[in-house]
């Protein structure tokens, strides 16, 4: 009979595993291989990083999920302060983990952005299957481009204010992308973290650890289609300028239920600004 016990101790260690950006199955390998067992090592893994942890000791490590990024929404408030401006609360989920912002960017400061932005727009790409770096992808038919962290005043302010709003460090932050989507353009359904399973992975997450959020904000409202949705939920977010939907994830896993696309664009165009977060310093 196997009695191995799921320690606050090897629960610590999962969680600095999963701050380091250490892929679950490495983790696991690493487990097995210092003489736990499968189902024990299992069990413990799936606890932690789904934040279920019984029989928690006093001073026993804080579980991921309770340290992705948030938004203060104690007291079901209708808005928040983001530093700067009052910000609506709109649209709340907790599986997925997911809120709906209404005028998080001003009408000026949307077009402040697509205009910074127009003039280096090209194909979007998204992250190598095979390799590090990025490629053309068919399901994504955008134009796109990045901004430097904090490249300018728009940018800094912008930055500012999400990391207030969701209360976490403006430097654990990738730098703004922009993408425009033409009549027809989409983007299909995935995952906004990096797979585990694919080769690039490991070398991507030296830079900053795993990607733990996303905030997609609206640059302006298409004439018709452009929303985001969640296929898992059933739930399409409209595309309304200055709004914005925040998602975290505190696995790179499906049971996230964070899998989401950009429908078709039936009329006009759409504009958005996405920034995705990192559980460490992006550098």
């Amino acid at each position: 009979m196997n009695t191995q016990v799921i320690t606050p101790e090897l629960r610590h260690w999962i969680v600095e595993q999963n701050q380091a950006g250490v892929p679950p199955e490495r983790v696991m390998a690493s487990m097995r291989a210092s003489g736990w067992d499968e189902t024990v090592a299992q069990r413990a893994l799936e606890q932690v990083l789904a934040g279920v942890v019984q029989e928690q000791e006093p001073g026993s490590p804080v579980i991921p999920e309770q340290t992705l990024p948030e938004p203060a929404l104690s007291g079901q408030p209708s808005r928040i302060w983001a530093g700067d401006r009052d910000v609506k609360i709109l649209l709340t989920a907790r599986k997925p983990r997911l809120v709906v912002f209404g005028g998080l960017l001003s009408d000026e400061e949307c077009e402040e952005l697509r205009a910074a932005a127009a003039p280096r727009l090209s194909r979007s790409e998204t992250v190598a299957e095979r390799s590090d770096g990025s490629e053309v992808n068919a399901a994504r038919t955008s134009q796109g481009m990045f901004f430097g962290r904090s490249e300018n005043d728009i940018c800094a302010r912008i930055e500012a204010r999400i990391a207030h709003l969701l209360n976490w460090p403006a430097e654990n932050g990738e730098g703004l992308q922009v993408l425009r989507y033409a009549p027809g353009a989409e983007y299909l359904p995935h995952y906004d973290y990096f797979d585990p399973a694919l080769a690039s992975t490991e070398a991507i997450i030296q830079r900053g650890g795993q990607r733990v959020a996303t905030l997609v904000m609206y640059l302006n409202t298409p004439t018709r289609g452009g929303g985001t949705i969640f296929p898992d939920v059933g739930l399409e977010v409209a595309p309304i300028k200055g709004n914005a939907v925040f998602f975290s994830y505190a696995q790179p896993h499906p049971s996230s239920m964070t899998l989401h696309g950009g429908s078709p664009v039936l009329e006009g165009e759409k504009w958005v600004a996405t920034k995705w977060l990192r559980w460490r310093e992006f550098d």
